[in-house]
């Protein structure tokens, strides 16, 4: 044939990728330097909490109470354990005298109080053997764990008749961030060599698992950088880092995954390196850049909550989608070109095939076309008993109860949830965990008094403090008879907003927070899951042209998701399994990850669905035949998108081992779901529903057609330098399942 001689013909962006490999990768390694130096301290600088919403009367309350009345607000709690001996007892009194007196001379350290000074029964254990410190660490969270490391060797351990140990918010939060970072190096520790064994087996070659792990890390060490930018305008939560791992790890390998294999196919056919890129980057490339757009847009869903704990995930993932994303398009085809026939090099599997030849190209997948036809013959069975069991899986969830982050996201034998603990189980009331009423314009002692009259008649009520006036303004403590955020100190918060005042009133403390982060998230829900639905669907409609598919593709989505969060009630809530992972549940669940969990995993259910949905529109645009074109699809898919299903769980399995309870519900939710969504719905659903709507799967009327026409993108539509024109040919490497 003339063509054998001819140059191949390439686009325009594979000319641009191509043109100067060596110099791209070049560029590549001295901007990865770059982040490595300016990303290097990103875990120092960012934030343990962002679960209040700063717009609300709680956070306004709070603020104005740290300005006016410091010790209020106490962050710091030392809890003195005097052994056998009374807490009144005049030796283990005067120690705590002095321990108060050198607290309140300790720089950054206001509102300093103590059981020895006030008497408040709150501050005393019931059994008389524990008593309080609490104090006020002034400064941001940053500002505030410095002052917390310098201070606590000098008060931690024996100080006479007393054991000291410390406890409070300032403490949860600085411990919570210390065993994040230190679980984050171990998780990628982990991760990292199970990941490229994984490659190995899925791809043989040594040479082509080290890509899909190169473009994670770039990946990886960009966002990183990003987000160390990012903390000199806005608060960032040190969770989002995990996320940074997880998907700069998942993401990356399953684009990389994608490309380099569809390169190997091209090239098994005879195709030359260059004419196997493009190919490779009109088909496969495209599916990576319509995958990156959805799963970026699930997870900038997360903007509209004010939470800068939410917030903080989507500048993370979007920043590691686009990166993961842009690395695979412009850094892994120039290192394949450079390859070549070389990127199958040192094939490890040859050790164990005992002279067994690979199955061909064209013969790839038979297993999975098989397991095609048995569902499409099947169709009703497997849609109906699938839709089922999903349905049961998240039955649990409808007994979900909302609760806030605490001490008891961290193991039991962390110093600060200890002292937590010893709070909760030993002391009267809720110390630091009581409501604080704020109440400004000038009022009358007799006015005050019949306001605390008020509060205390209120169902709920332990005891009312107080109130301490400073000029305008003044305070009430108000001690909930049970939990600090159980369901009635809730209630009280409701309660406590509704009570009339000849002055006005705001309410704060642990429920109050709570309760104005459900109503925030409550409000904004409705708008982010309008946003993620609706452009989805015009992003899948840009890759299909049709109307159906972008409707089953959210439906199923989301339905793939529901043994997530049946399983997220059932472990962390109810307490299953909780010795076996090592965590204590705090019979609740934290607001906002429900919302998190779902915007990351819907939008990597639709990473795998644009994969396998690409792969059928080639096929179905090439011969036209529905069903032959759903078997083909998920022959050629079904195998790659469960081995980037696997390999994205064992790093999502890595970041659960962390030892903080919502870290670990993140990342083994998250495995489940993606693998439920590749062995299950991708496997048995989607076929069986693709099967049970058949040719009308691929309608739409005249003007959506005409308008995809114009705008829309199909993996098999070739792609021409500019001002030239030429037939379409058959795509190659499209041979049936």
């Amino acid at each position: 044939m003339t063509e054998v001689n001819t140059p191949p013909r390439v686009g325009g962006w594979t000319r641009f990728v191509t043109a100067r490999p060596r110099l791209s990768l070049l560029v590549a390694l001295v901007l990865t330097a770059l982040a490595v130096l300016a990303g290097s301290d990103v875990a120092d600088r960012l934030g343990a909490g962002g679960w209040e919403d700063p717009a609300a009367e709680s956070t306004y309350a709070t603020k104005a109470l740290e300005r006016e009345f410091p010790g209020s607000q106490p962050n710091l709690l030392l809890l003195l354990d005097a052994g056998g001996a009374s807490v009144d007892d005049p030796a283990v009194a005067a120690e705590a005298e002095r321990l108060t007196e050198r607290l309140s001379g300790e720089r950054g350290v206001t509102g300093v109080g103590s059981y020895w000074q006030s008497g408040a029964p709150a501050l005393r254990a019931e059994d008389g053997h524990e008593a309080l410190i609490a104090a006020r660490i002034t400064g941001d969270e940053k500002t505030a764990g410095e002052t917390l490391e310098r201070l606590a060797p000098h008060f931690r351990g024996s100080h006479g008749p007393v054991e000291v140990a410390i406890g409070g918010p300032v403490a949860v939060r600085h411990e919570m961030q210390t065993i994040i970072q230190e679980d984050l190096t171990r998780a990628e520790l982990i991760a990292l060599p199970v990941t490229l064994v994984l490659l190995v087996m899925v791809f043989g070659s040594a040479v082509a698992a080290l890509l899909p792990l190169g473009i994670g890390i770039v990946a990886i060490l960009g966002t990183n950088a990003i987000l160390r930018g990012l903390t000199e305008l806005t608060d960032v939560s040190v969770f989002a880092i995990n996320l940074t791992t997880a998907l700069g790890l998942g993401l990356a390998i399953d684009y990389a995954l994608f490309i380099v294999r569809r390169f190997r196919e091209e090239l098994s056919t005879g195709a030359e390196p260059l004419t196997a890129i493009g190919t490779t980057l009109r088909t496969a490339g495209r599916t990576v850049l319509f995958s990156a757009l959805t799963v970026a847009v699930s997870l900038a869903a997360m903007l509209v909550f004010p939470q800068y704990f939410l917030r903080s995930f989507a500048y993370a993932g979007i920043a590691v989608v686009l990166l993961a994303a842009a690395a695979a398009l412009i850094l892994l085809p120039a290192a394949l070109i450079l390859l070549g026939h070389r990127i199958n090099a040192l094939d490890l599997r040859r050790l164990f095939r005992r002279g067994h030849r690979p199955e061909p190209a064209g013969q790839q997948g038979r297993a999975w076309a098989r397991t095609a036809r048995l569902v499409m013959r099947r169709a009703p069975f497997f849609a109906l008993g699938t839709t089922v069991v999903l349905v049961l899986l998240g039955l649990p969830f409808l007994g979900v109860r909302f609760g806030t982050a605490d001490d008891r996201q961290l193991p039991s034998t962390s110093e600060s949830h200890t002292v937590q603990q010893h709070i909760r189980e030993g002391f009267p009331g809720s110390p630091g965990g009581g409501l604080e009423v704020l109440a400004e314009g000038r009022a009358t002692e007799a006015q005050y008094g019949a306001y605390k009259e008020r509060i205390a008649a209120l169902p709920g009520v332990l005891r009312v403090d107080g109130p301490l006036v400073k000029g305008d303004s003044a305070y009430f403590t108000v001690l909930p008879k049970g939990e600090a955020v159980d369901d009635a100190a809730q209630r009280l918060v409701g309660d406590l907003r509704e009570t009339r005042a000849p002055f006005d009133t705001e309410v704060t403390g642990t429920a109050a927070v709570l309760v104005d982060s459900k109503n925030a998230i409550g409000e904004r829900l409705p708008l982010a899951a309008v946003f993620i639905t609706i452009v989805t669907l015009l992003l899948v409609f840009l890759l299909t042209g049709s109307v159906l598919i972008p409707i089953q593709a959210v439906v199923l989505n989301a339905l793939s998701l529901t043994a997530m969060f049946g399983a997220v009630v059932w472990v962390f809530q109810d307490g299953h399994l909780s010795g076996l992972l090592g965590f204590t549940s705090p019979g609740s669940i934290e607001t906002t990850l429900p919302v998190l969990m779902f915007c990351v995993a819907f939008g990597l259910s639709m990473d795998y669905g644009v994969f396998l949905l690409s792969r059928i529109k080639e096929e179905y645009d090439r011969t036209g035949d529905h069903d032959r074109a759903v078997r083909h699809g998920l022959a050629r898919t079904g195998g790659l998108i469960t081995a980037a299903a696997v390999i994205l769980a064992v790093v999502m399995v890595a970041i659960g081992t962390s030892r903080v309870t919502n870290t670990k519900m993140l990342g083994l939710g998250i495995a489940l779901a993606v693998l439920m969504d590749a062995m299950i719905v991708r496997s048995l659903l989607v076929p069986a529903v693709m099967r049970l709507t058949g040719r009308a799967t691929w309608w739409a009327p005249g003007p959506l057609r005409r308008f995809h026409e114009r705008f829309g993108l199909s993996e098999g539509e070739p792609e021409r330098p500019t001002g030239e024109t030429e037939p379409a040919r058959e795509k190659v490497g499209a041979s049936p399942g």
